[in-house]
């Protein structure tokens, strides 16, 4: 199977909110997507783009994606966070995630960065796995915390 990494373009977000679509369902919140094709197209491809994205195709299909963008550590400087890499489920364990996975690694490695990171679930066992053997440190006592538009607004309304 020829797996073909490439840089996402504008056309490709409809594939990607779909398979964006697909991890919602698989981490078991499928109703927490709330981006939209012209979100994912006005914030990656505008002229100051807030992320950068690859796709991995099989055939010509769109089958995977990996979706990052830069953060700075007060501990490290510049790092890369993962937001997310997917593969449809129909191909997975076939080596697209690890293409895509090398494939950001190779970026934050041409950019200089002293970290990529990401969050994994808990239950997700198979992934943990895999960052393990490929180097990854998963770090068990962290939490990770966020906070809602909603909980924005009630926060700020005090």
């Amino acid at each position: 199977m020829n797996i073909e990494i490439r840089k996402a373009t504008k056309e490709d977000m409809t594939k990607v909110l779909e398979l964006i679509t697909e991890l919602a369902i698989f981490e078991k919140e499928p109703n927490a997507v709330e981006v939209t094709v012209s979100d994912l197209q006005k914030s990656g491809f505008g002229e100051d783009p807030m992320f950068k994205c690859w796709v991995a195709e099989v055939n010509r299909e769109v089958v995977g994606m990996a979706l990052v963008y830069f953060r700075f550590s007060t501990w490290k400087g510049k790092t890369v966070h993962l937001e997310d890499l997917v593969v449809k489920e129909s191909m997975r364990g076939k080596g697209v995630g690890e293409a895509l996975y090398t494939e950001v690694m190779k970026y934050g490695h041409s950019k200089g960065v002293k970290r990529i990171q990401w969050e994994v679930l808990g239950w997700n066992e198979g992934a943990i796995k895999f960052y393990e053997r490929s180097g990854a440190h998963v770090l068990r006592d962290w939490h990770v915390v966020h906070m809602s538009e909603e909980g924005i607004e009630n926060y700020i309304k005090k």
